[in-house]
């Protein structure tokens, strides 16, 4: 699966939903991505019903890696 950011890496240390996306949110504003691309991410991310489709938008936007906890 391509990434639309795939420069952007996001190191997550937890699975929740809220969590991938607010850390997808902030690595994209920190690397200065338009804030009309941001709120697509949102609300995409944020209309997927089930954690597994989260995590899919969130990876389809950037690189995430998960660390153990």
């Amino acid at each position: 699966m391509s990434q639309r950011y795939p420069q952007i890496h996001v190191q997550l240390h937890s699975r929740n939903p809220f969590a991938m996306i607010s850390a997808v949110r902030q690595a994209l504003r920190h690397s200065h991505v338009e804030h009309e691309e941001i709120d697509l991410f949102t609300e995409e991310a944020l209309q997927a019903e089930e954690p597994e489709r989260v995590r899919n938008v969130c990876d389809s936007w950037a690189s995430l890696e998960f660390l153990p906890v």
